[in-house]
C-alpha cells in the first residue's frame, strides 16, 4: 500500500479510537441488589430441631444454621437407585436439553452483539469491459472498447461515543445470565420432582401393602364367621356384614394401583422416556433414609443461592442496560466510512501509486423531531426497570416464604407422624382386644368391624405422614437452592466463546461515566 493510503488508514483508525476513548456510557451503572435487611424465616427464630417421632421415618431432624448444601443433595436419602435415576434424568430429560440450547443461543447473541464494537470491513474486486458507440454523441463512426479493473476495501464504523452499543452488549450478557440461571432452575426442578415422585411411588406401594394386609385379615375373619355360621354360632347378618367390609377394602386397591401406574409414568417421563420404557428400579419407604441434619441457609445467603432470584436479578440488570440504550439513542450518532482501493484500465496496472483511490468521510446525525418517540421509549425503559425491580422483590419475598413454609411443614410432619404412629398402635391393639372378646361372646361383631376400619385408616394415615416427612425434606433442599454452586451443570460448549476477545479490549473505553 502506498504512503498516501497508509496515511489515510491511520487517520481513520486514529479518529475512531480517539472518539471512542473520549466517549462515555450513558445510563445507570447496574449494581447487584443487596440481601434484604432484616429478612428472616420465623419471627421467633428457626427451631433447633423437629419433634421426635417413633418408627420408620421417625426420629429428630436438627436444623443447622449456615450448613452448606451438597451439590448432589438427593444423596442424603441414602438410595443408590435414586442416585442412578437422577443421573439418567440429567442425561435424557428434554427440558434440560432445551434449557442448554437456550443458554447457547443467549451466549451467542451476546457475542454477536459485541460485533457492533468493531468496524464492518468489506472487500470487492471487479473487472468490467465495455464497448462504447459514438452514436450517443452524434458521431456514428466513433467506437471504443474500454476496460476497468477495480479492487477496494469498504469500511463502515458507527462510533459508540455514548455507549449505546456497549449497553446493548451489557443487556445481551444479562439475558445470557438469565438463561444460565433458568438452566439451573430446570436442573433443580427436575431433581426435586424426581425425588418427590420416587417418594410418592414408595408411599403408594406401602399403602397398597397395608391395604392388602387388611384384606388378608378380613378374608381370614370372613372364613371364621362362615364356619361359625355353618355351625349355627353366628347370625347370617354378621357374615354379610363382613363380606361388605371385605369388598370395601378390596375397592381401595384399584385407585391405589392406578395412582401407582401414573406415578411410574411420571418418573419415566422425567427420565426422558416413553411410558413403555419404565426404569427397573422400584421403591418402598424402607429404601429411603431420613437425614438427621438439615441445612438452614443464612437469610443473607439465600438470595445468592436461589436460581429464580438470580434470574430475576439478571432481568433487572437487562432492564437497567435498556435505560442506557434508550438514553444513547437520544444523543448524536457518529459514523466513519472509508473506501480504499485501486482502479486501473488493465488488471496488470493495479496496485500502482497512480491507480490508488480512497474516500474517507465522517458523519454525525441527530434526531431533531420524532413526535416524542425517543423520549417515550426512554420512559418505557425506565418503567420496565421499575417493573423488573418490583418483580425481583416479589421473587425474594416468595423465596423466604417458601423456606419458612417448608420449615413449618417439617415440624408439623414430625408431630403428625408421632400422632399417627400412636393411633395405629392403639387401633391395632383395639382390634386384637375386640377380636378376642368377640370370640368369648363379650362384644357384638359390629365392634370388631369398627376396629378393623379404624386400623386400616390409621395405618394408611401413618404411611402418608411418613412420606410427608421425606417429601418436605426434599422441598427444603429445593427451597434453599439445591447446592448448584457445587456442581458443574453448565457444559463448556453451552458457554461458547467470542472470536474477538483480544480486540474487544482495544475499543472499550478505559473509563465509564454515569449520566
Amino acid at each position: 500500500m502506498s504512503q498516501a493510503a497508509m496515511k489515510a488508514s491511520t487517520a481513520l483508525a486514529g479518529l475512531a479510537l480517539g472518539l471512542i476513548l473520549s466517549g462515555c456510557t450513558v445510563g445507570p451503572d447496574f449494581h447487584s441488589p443487596a440481601a434484604p435487611a432484616g429478612a428472616g424465616y420465623e419471627k421467633a427464630g428457626v427451631p433447633a430441631a423437629t419433634p421426635d417421632s417413633p418408627g420408620q421415618g421417625g426420629g429428630v431432624q436438627q436444623f443447622v444454621q449456615g450448613m452448606d448444601i451438597p451439590g448432589q443433595w438427593w444423596q442424603v436419602f441414602g438410595s443408590t437407585q435414586l442416585d442412578t435415576l437422577i443421573k439418567q434424568a440429567m442425561a435424557g430429560n428434554p427440558d434440560l436439553t432445551a434449557a442448554q440450547a437456550a443458554l447457547r443461543e443467549a451466549n451467542e447473541q451476546a457475542y454477536a452483539g459485541e460485533g457492533g464494537l468493531f468496524p464492518t470491513i468489506g472487500a470487492n474486486v471487479g473487472q468490467n469491459r465495455e464497448r462504447v458507440s459514438g452514436a450517443t454523441l452524434g458521431n456514428r463512426n466513433l467506437t471504443e472498447q474500454l476496460s476497468l479493473a477495480t479492487g477496494a476495501l469498504t469500511i463502515n464504523y458507527p462510533l459508540d461515543v455514548f455507549g449505546g452499543v456497549r449497553r446493548t452488549v451489557e443487556q445481551l450478557k444479562a439475558q445470557a445470565e438469565y438463561q444460565r440461571f433458568e438452566l439451573e432452575a430446570t436442573y433443580l426442578t427436575l431433581t426435586s420432582n424426581l425425588v418427590v415422585a420416587v417418594i410418592t411411588e414408595a408411599s403408594l406401594r406401602d399403602q397398597i401393602a397395608a391395604t392388602q394386609d387388611i384384606i388378608r385379615l378380613e378374608q381370614k375373619q370372613l372364613g371364621v364367621l362362615e364356619r361359625q355360621f355353618a355351625l349355627g354360632g353366628v347370625a347370617e347378618a354378621d357374615v354379610l356384614t363382613q363380606k361388605a367390609a371385605l369388598a370395601n377394602a378390596q375397592a381401595l386397591l384399584p385407585p391405589l394401583s392406578r395412582s401407582l401406574a401414573q406415578q411410574r409414568n411420571q418418573i419415566t417421563a422425567l427420565l426422558g422416556r416413553f411410558p413403555n420404557q419404565p426404569p427397573d428400579a422400584q421403591f418402598n419407604l424402607s429404601d429411603l433414609h431420613l437425614p438427621a441434619k438439615l441445612p438452614v441457609s443464612l437469610p443473607s445467603n439465600l438470595v445468592a443461592q436461589r436460581p429464580d432470584v438470580r434470574a430475576a436479578a439478571a432481568t433487572l440488570h437487562a432492564a437497567s442496560a435498556g435505560i442506557g440504550i434508550a438514553t444513547a439513542n437520544e444523543l448524536p450518532q457518529f459514523t466513519l466510512t472509508g473506501d480504499v482501493g485501486y482502479t486501473a484500465g488493465r488488471f496488470g496496472e493495479m496496485f500502482t501509486p497512480t491507480s490508488l483511490v480512497y474516500d474517507i468521510a465522517g458523519q454525525a446525525a441527530q434526531t431533531l423531531f420524532d413526535g416524542g418517540a425517543l423520549l417515550h421509549k426512554k420512559r418505557a425503559a425506565v418503567a420496565a426497570y421499575d417493573q423488573a425491580a418490583a418483580q425481583y422483590r416479589s421473587t425474594v419475598i416468595k423465596a423466604f416464604q417458601n423456606v419458612a413454609d417448608t420449615l413449618r411443614a417439617l415440624t408439623a410432619d414430625a408431630d403428625a407422624l408421632a400422632a399417627d404412629t400412636a393411633a395405629e398402635s392403639a387401633s391395632r391393639h383395639s382390634l386384637d382386644v375386640a377380636t378376642a372378646q368377640y370370640k368369648l361372646g363379650g362384644v357384638g361383631y359390629l365392634t370388631v368391624l369398627n376396629a378393623q376400619r379404624s386400623y386400616l385408616d390409621t395405618r394408611i394415615a401413618r404411611v402418608k405422614a411418613e412420606a410427608n416427612r421425606y417429601s418436605d425434606t426434599a422441598a427444603l433442599f429445593q427451597a434453599l437452592g439445591g447446592g448448584w454452586w457445587h456442581r458443574a451443570d453448565i457444559d463448556p460448549a453451552d458457554a461458547g466463546s467470542p472470536d474477538r476477545t483480544w480486540l474487544t479490549t482495544l475499543v472499550r473505553p478505559a473509563a465509564v461515566a454515569q449520566h
